[in-house]
This record gives C-alpha cells, structure tokens and sequence, in this order.
C-alpha cells in the first residue's frame, strides 16, 4: 500500500500557525528581558545590597555613612570574619549588620574578638540564633513592630537622640543591672540593650536596623543615634556577613554550621528576585491560558425537538399577555410591520422607524387613509386586549394596502 506524501503546503501552513500562536509569548518574553537588563544596568552603580554603607537606594547606608566621613570617622567595609576581627581594638567601632547569617563557628571567634577588644559592638537585629553565643546572659524574643519609641533610659546617645524608629527583637537579661542599659522598651523589654564589658569596651544591641537606611535617617532621631551609636571612636568597620567568606566553608564538617550556611544563603536572596520569579510564573500561567490549544471546532448538533416558527410566535404572544404587556406587544407589532414597509416605500432600512422619512413616503404613496398611519405606526400604547387586537389588524391592512397600490 502506497502512502500520500506530505504536501509541503500543509507543512509550511503549520508553521505559520505555529508561528502566529507563540509570536505574542516571544515578544512578551523579548520585552521582559531587554527591561530586565536594561534595569540591571541603570541600577548596578548604585546598589551594593540593604544596609551596604555604598548602596544609595531605600534600604541603603550610604547617607550615614557620608556623614560620618565628613566627621572625621574611617569608615572600612569588610564582609569576611578575618577582616572584622583583626580590626578589633579599642579606638574601633565594630558593626554587624546580620549576626544571624554567622554560622555557629563564626560567632564563637567573634565573640572571642569582642571580649578584651576595649571597643564597641554593634550588633543589628541579633536574634536568638546568635545573640546567646554573642552576647551570653543576654536573650531575644522577635515580633515588636517597628514605629517611633521613647528612650526611657539613662544611656546618654539614647537621651540626646530622643524619640527613635526602632523595633524587631526585644531583650531579655540575666546579668547583673549595673552591667546593662536598656532602652526604648515595648511592653517592658528594651529593644536596644548595651551591655558594659570588663575592658572598658561595650556591646550594644538594636532590635531592627531601619535607624540605619537611607530613606529613614532623617526622621525622628534616627540620624542622631546613628552618628553616635557608630561614631564614638575614630574608626568604624563596617561588618556585612558574606557566604563567600573562607570561614563558612571552614565549619561544614558541624551539622549546625551546614543549616546556619543554607539559611544565611536564604536570607541574601533579595526579596525582589523572589517576586520576579513568581510574577514570570503567573505571566506564563496566563500566556498559556491564552494561548492553549482548543480542544477541537464547534460542532454543529441536530436539535432533538424541532418548533415551528408559528408554535414559537405563539407562545410569545402567550407570556405577553400573562404579563399584560400590551405595550410591548404594540411595540412589536409596530417596528415589524415599519421594518416590512419601509423596503416597498423605497425607503432605507435605518430610516424606517423614524417618523419624519417613513410617513412621508407612505401619505405619497396612499391618499386615502393616510392621516392616521401615523396613529397605527408610531401611536400610543393600547388600553385593552381588544384595542391591541384592533391595532394589529390595522396595521395588516396598511401593509396590503401598500402592497397593492
């Protein structure tokens, strides 16, 4: 048995269908991608990640940052543990954006440097996940929001700052009161807590860092705790935990450091890369809802009753007078039979109901009888059963009337 070859026309006929089916999803995803580079470029100058004391954006440092240089501070961006520990001294001013993303390794050498360094640590929004290895005796419990809060307190930055924007992580303490300072509570625990240390150094804790972003430094006294919180020794090492770090890679033999690794990865993926993804899925959820297969033409099915054109009339005539809607029957009755008129006048179709084209034509074309096609084709509404069953007659004999002169 021989077989038909494929025609090349039914094949470059499926391309085009192909073609003219996929067009709109490739130019959209074109489109989405020339913006999305174009983005990138526009904004890669400018960004270095939240409180990176480079980026210029929202949740940036940079202003802060600015304005410590102009007082005379030496401010080094450091993001590996070695760089931040042998900084440590007591004319420096060691900040760590994230204690959190440490693994347990991390925080065991930095808490090594900290003790003894005569300096200051800043620890941003220290959670239960490093701030009993950081900072022990000290606890934290998430969940206060972030709004303006009074000090309430004798630390002097704090009372000279006044009212600040802080929150995030409350403090609980177990070391004695003559140690620690607590500040700016909600409900009782302070969300910013500094603990004196044996060198003439201290550690102090803030529960959220947006004092710090640039977009809110110049409300309340975000600036003013700021500059004084960082800038009370001429230097400042500006600390932003890194998983390119050679410490991280150097703890993975402990189970605990392998999790504290796969959050902090977790935690440095921006929150916008997250949405991106899901928007792009639901766009092409939508462009494939769009652009689905149908699952076959219309087909045409024989009805299984079929009704006369009069049975159907019929019953029409029926529900108007169950409802006495003598007004809509006449309705009716009126634009058909001008519909059916107007063609035998030799006026246009669009003209046949109205008054000033069609009754014209028809006092032209009968003499007699004439003054009340008006009455019959655009009167009033019938009052009864019978004026309805008059008008109806009447306008047939209208219509036979033009038919016959």
């Amino acid at each position: 048995m021989s077989r038909t070859p494929t025609s090349p026309t039914s094949t470059a006929a499926s391309a085009r269908q192909m073609w003219t089916r996929t067009r709109g999803l490739l130019v959209g995803l074109a489109i989405l991608v020339i913006g999305a580079v174009a983005l990138a470029a526009v904004r890669s100058g400018d960004q270095h990640g939240r409180l990176d004391p480079r980026s210029a954006d929202k949740f940036g440092s940079r202003a802060v940052a600015e304005i410590l240089k102009a007082q005379g501070v030496t401010i080094r961006p450091v993001s590996t543990l070695a760089e931040a520990t042998s900084a440590a001294g007591p004319d420096t001013t060691l900040l760590v954006t994230v204690p959190d993303l440490l693994i347990p390794a991390q925080q065991e050498s930095l808490r090594s440097a900290m003790v003894g360094s005569g300096g200051r640590t800043v620890l941003l929004g220290a959670g239960p996940a490093s701030v009993r290895t950081l900072v022990p005796g000290v606890d934290s419990d998430s969940g206060s929001r972030v709004k303006n809060r009074e000090p309430a307190c004798s630390f002097p930055p704090a009372v000279r700052a006044g009212s600040v924007e802080i929150g995030g992580e409350q403090y609980t303490s177990t070391l004695p009161a003559s140690r620690t300072t607590a500040c700016y509570p909600n409900d009782g625990r302070p969300t910013l807590l500094r603990v004196q240390d044996d060198a003439d150094g201290d550690t102090v804790l803030v529960g959220s860092p947006d004092f710090l972003y640039n977009d809110r430094l110049d409300e309340q006294g975000n600036a003013s705790l700021a500059l004084q919180l960082l800038g009370s020794r001429p230097h400042l090492v500006w600390y932003v935990p890194s998983l390119s770090d050679p410490s991280v890679t150097e703890g993975d033999s402990d189970d605990s450091s392998e999790e504290g690794a796969a959050e902090g990865f977790l935690s440095l993926v921006p929150s916008g890369w997250l949405w991106g993804t899901l928007q792009l899925f639901v766009a092409a959820l939508l462009a494939a809802v769009w652009r689905a297969r149908r699952l076959g033409p219309l087909v045409t099915e024989r009805l299984p009753v079929a009704v006369r054109a009069s049975e159907a009339t019929e019953g029409r005539a029926r529900l108007y007078r169950k409802a006495d809607a003598r007004d809509r029957a006449a309705t009716v009755l009126r634009a058909a039979a001008r519909t059916r008129i107007a063609p035998l006048l030799g006026v246009a179709p669009r003209d046949a109901h109205t008054p000033d084209s069609l009754l014209p034509a028809v006092s032209a074309r009968l003499s007699d009888g004439a003054h009340d096609a008006g009455d019959l084709l655009f009167g009033l509404a019938p009052t009864d059963d019978a004026a309805l069953i008059r008008l109806a007659d009447q306008l047939d004999a209208l219509e036979r009337e033009v038919r016959t002169s």
